[in-house]
């Protein structure tokens, strides 16, 4: 059976499984106290889940961008940016999942080090643009930004050297500007 028809249920549609997917939402919100929560708490009263959630000043002092990366179907993220739209401090709602956009996730990520690994160490992270931002006897500390899956491909390379302690933000992302072609 191909994958397509298993995706089929009886009425010949694609399982809502088939229709999930990961979406990136950015949200421009007032600067104010208790927005933050009433964006989390929207989403723990309804049960959606977060998978990334980053929340920052804009170049407007008196507003914040928040960006949420979460999953559903169709039918769930429309009704998230509903909710959303609906709370008194939000400016602006934008679904970028459809969208040209750029985003990015930072990384610190202390590795243990001796003298005859710390050279291979740096070479890894070099390749990855990372920087060494502290150093000891026993370990290195990274710093790694870029996408998600770049992020993800660093702390894999890193692993077999033994990662001591990691902190990773969240996706901060922004539609891109330019539509065309160079």
């Amino acid at each position: 059976m191909s994958k397509d028809q298993q995706a089929q249920q009886g009425n010949g549609q694609p399982s809502a499984a088939e229709h999930i997917q990961r979406h990136t939402i950015s949200i421009l919100v007032e600067n104010k106290f208790g927005a933050f929560n009433r964006i989390a708490g929207m989403f723990a009263a309804k049960g959606y889940n977060i998978d990334s959630l980053t929340v920052g000043p804009t170049e407007e002092e008196d507003t914040s961008r928040m960006t949420i990366v979460t999953r559903g179907d169709d039918q769930v993220i429309e009704q998230i940016t509903k909710q959303l739209n609906k709370l008194i401090d939000t400016i602006k709602v934008v679904d970028l999942t459809f969208e040209s956009f750029v985003e990015r996730e930072l990384v610190l990520m202390k590795v243990q080090s001796t003298p005859s690994v710390r050279s291979e160490i740096m070479q890894i992270a070099e390749i990855f643009r990372a920087k060494v931002v502290d150093i000891s006897p026993k370990s290195l500390t990274l710093e790694a930004t870029g996408g998600p899956q770049k992020v993800d491909a660093f702390i894999k390379m890193l692993k077999p050297f033994g990662v001591k302690e990691l902190a990773r933000t969240g996706r901060v992302a922004l539609k891109r500007e330019f539509q065309g072609e160079v």
